[in-house]
């Protein structure tokens, strides 16, 4: 017990990470979903590409919102509110999260066109988007982790 106890305080900002991530990922996902379900197909075949793209950017948006406050209080620990922080903590955050939105918002409808259109459960595009979404989860911790919430050094405080 003692030693399951010392990997947990070990690797805590992992394992926070990624059950956040999850939770993130699961929100993504159900945003996508139910956009999917919600707009009418653009052809008898089902959504268009743009339609899916659209559905993708929405989920991003929900997504981002979400991961940022459960990465500066629970993963990263920020606990700063001082605006100056905030403010830097969060232009950073949704900039980082930019770069890997394009690659969500390109990436999906790109696999489709390429043939990664399988339905997973009952929705359309579900495979290319389990494709992009673990590319993307990986990036992000490494932004998150280097430039968003990076603990300063002494130097740097100074």
């Amino acid at each position: 017990m003692k030693k399951i106890k010392e990997l947990l305080i070990k690797y805590k900002e992992i394992i926070t990470y990624v059950v956040f991530g999850v939770l993130t990922t699961l929100m993504n996902w159900a945003t996508y979903a139910i956009t999917t379900r919600i707009l009418p197909p653009a052809t008898a075949d089902g959504l268009s590409e743009f339609q899916l793209g659209v559905c993708q950017a929405i989920a991003w948006i929900a997504g981002v919102l979400f991961a940022f406050i459960t990465n500066k209080l629970w993963v990263f620990e920020s606990k700063s509110f001082a605006p100056k922080v905030l403010a830097r903590e969060f232009v950073s955050f949704v900039a980082a999260r930019g770069v890997t939105g394009l690659l969500e918002v390109f990436g999906l409808p790109l696999l489709v066109k390429i043939g990664v259109n399988q339905t997973v459960f009952g929705i359309e595009g579900m495979l290319a988007k389990l494709l992009v979404s673990v590319i993307v989860v990986i990036l992000n911790y490494v932004f998150s982790k280097l430039i968003v919430f990076r603990k300063k050094t002494k130097d740097e405080s100074k």
